[in-house]
């Protein structure tokens, strides 16, 4: 069978893109704390160093969910229908989708990805790996409205969200989305999903603060990207890095924070930061499994099945269309 290959269209982001960006920088760093979308840590830079975060010594929750499902890949890969398309949010590396589309008898992949130049050549290596298998990547914000290739649409759909970006979202946000993949993939559709569980704190607090400094970088380099993209003049030199557990909220919070005081202007806005003051960047919220089911059903989704690792740090949750 002769594989079906599209790849995305790269090119720099649009005058939409770069308005939504500025719109969101702005409000962000007007409003009190400061804040910016996580979701802009993504350009090609970022991803890259994200992939090298999961390599790290202290970051646990790519190594044990990708444990989860080599060990797991029959009983994962029994809750997809044959000839499904699986459509994977947030798409990254794609190392994950692997081990899911070895095991499982997939007709169509769809990896999106906010990222156009990576996704562009992970795709490329994935449809030399896997011949057979149509790939159809899809460039976009996977959080916001979007059309799925029509080349699936008579298929039945399985959403793939690994990594527990879910804890990215702030929980009524994780709801939205939630029931945002349910109308995407439409009547019968099914979610397999990563989740990071609640641990002790020193772990996670590791988690986001490696030895290497590579965390560091890639929240850094979210104010190069505004440099570059939006002709903002912040001095990377007058940040550092924070990240600290919030136990109350359970959840870490990744912060940049200003050296000295300081004032950065972006498109005749002006902005002036405290010594101290920081720019919250992501957070990560940590679920129980009750917390997550609970999540779960209320934005319509049905807990079939849960696969953790034996410490209980991580899982895999299976989930159909209530």
């Amino acid at each position: 069978m002769t594989a079906h290959v599209r790849l995305p269209r790269i090119a720099v982001p649009d005058d939409a893109g770069r308005r939504a960006f500025l719109s969101d920088v702005i409000a962000g760093l007007s409003a009190d704390p400061k804040q910016i979308p996580p979701k802009y840590f993504y350009d090609e830079r970022g991803s890259q160093l994200f992939e090298v975060i999961t390599r790290t010594p202290e970051y646990y929750p790519t190594r044990i969910e990708t444990g989860i499902l080599t060990e797991q890949a029959g009983a994962i890969a029994g809750f997809v229908p044959t000839g499904a398309a699986l459509v994977e949010f947030g798409a990254g590396s794609l190392a994950k989708a692997r081990i899911l589309l070895a095991a499982a008898s997939v007709k169509a992949f769809v990896p999106v990805d906010i990222s156009a130049a990576y996704l562009a050549g992970e795709a490329a290596r994935f449809s030399r790996e896997l011949p057979g298998l149509d790939v159809l990547p899809v460039v976009a914000d996977f959080t916001a409205p979007f059309v799925l290739p029509a080349e699936i649409a008579a298929l039945p759909k399985v959403g793939f969200f690994p990594g527990s970006t879910i804890g990215n979202f702030e929980p009524h946000e994780a709801a939205a989305f939630l029931r945002h993949a349910g109308r995407l993939l439409g009547p019968g559709a099914r979610l397999i999903i990563g989740v990071d569980l609640v641990k002790d704190p020193d772990t996670l607090t590791r988690a986001y603060n490696d030895a290497a400094g590579v965390t560091a970088e890639f929240n850094l380099n979210l104010l190069r990207r505004i440099n570059r993209e939006l002709g903002a003049n912040f001095d990377l030199s007058g940040f550092w890095h924070r990240a600290v557990y919030n136990r109350d909220l359970r959840r870490i919070e990744m912060h940049l924070a200003s050296r000295v005081r300081q004032r950065v202007r972006i498109d005749g806005h002006c902005f002036d930061f405290r010594r101290g003051e920081t720019i919250h960047t992501e957070s990560s919220y940590k679920y129980t499994p009750d917390l997550f089911r609970t999540l779960a059903a209320g934005s319509g989704w049905r807990l079939a099945e849960t696969w953790t690792d034996r410490d209980g740090w991580f899982a895999v949750h299976a989930l159909i269309m209530a």
